[in-house]
């Protein structure tokens, strides 16, 4: 059973190779990329917009109203960036309805990308908000000693970061897999809308946690970690 796109083989010359993880990757880049395009080239004010536009603004909206209530801070800051990782996740996931796809959040070089991108992000907000003494103080406190153990902790979370986004969406292939083998039509389908339902979950968890580590970073209160 195939359970991670790595392993599906699109195409291969020499050392250089294509598999499904960066096929579907670059098709759901694709879409958002183009998505996008087409829903801003023709904003309006007023009564009158469009409902793929209302829906835009609406999945901002919300993003904003998330971001703040977890920093604290101005979210225009940070709407880029977690947004980005959210509607990257989300989009993957919920292809998944696709019959063929496999989402590349089921790939462990997937996700240990989008993690390794919030472990690049974290300290540059925080470089940014607290400059380079403020932030790498943090490490120090509250005493000098806790410095391997705060290095660690930072990249332990990158990795349980990979590690469960990786885990919730491999698994609920391999259910699905197992399932369709067994009984063809009702549990696979059920079991599918309740992939997706995860997947939609995990997307949320990943930028909320994400948002978190930033806005920890980020901080610029006195004495705070």
């Amino acid at each position: 059973m195939t359970i991670s796109p790595d392993q599906i083989l699109l195409w291969q010359w020499g050392p250089l190779h294509i598999n499904a993880t960066l096929a579907y990757t670059w098709l759901v880049m694709l879409l958002l990329t183009g998505g996008s395009w087409l829903i801003t080239r023709r904003l309006r004010t007023g009564p009158d917009i469009s409902r793929w536009q209302n829906l835009l603004e609406v999945l901002v909206t919300g993003l904003k109203d998330q971001i703040r209530d977890v920093s604290r801070q101005d979210p225009g800051q940070y709407l880029p960036f977690v947004g980005t990782l959210f509607i990257f996740i989300a989009t993957a996931n919920l292809l998944s309805l696709v019959p063929g796809y496999m989402p590349p959040t089921g790939s462990l070089s997937t996700t240990t990308a989008l993690a390794l991108c919030v472990l690049t992000a974290v300290p540059l907000y925080g470089v940014l908000h607290r400059g380079p003494i403020g932030y790498l103080r943090r490490y120090v406190q509250p005493t000098p000693l806790m410095l391997p153990f705060n290095l660690i902790g930072e990249l332990s979370r990158t990795v349980a970061l990979a590690v469960r986004l990786y885990g919730n969406i491999m698994s609920g292939t391999v259910i699905v897999g197992i399932l369709i083998s067994l009984t063809p039509f009702l549990f696979p389908i059920v079991m599918q809308l309740l992939g997706l339902l995860t997947g939609m979950i995990q997307a949320y968890i990943f930028a909320v946690l994400a948002m978190v580590y930033i806005a920890s970073a980020s901080s610029a209160q006195k004495g705070e970690p």
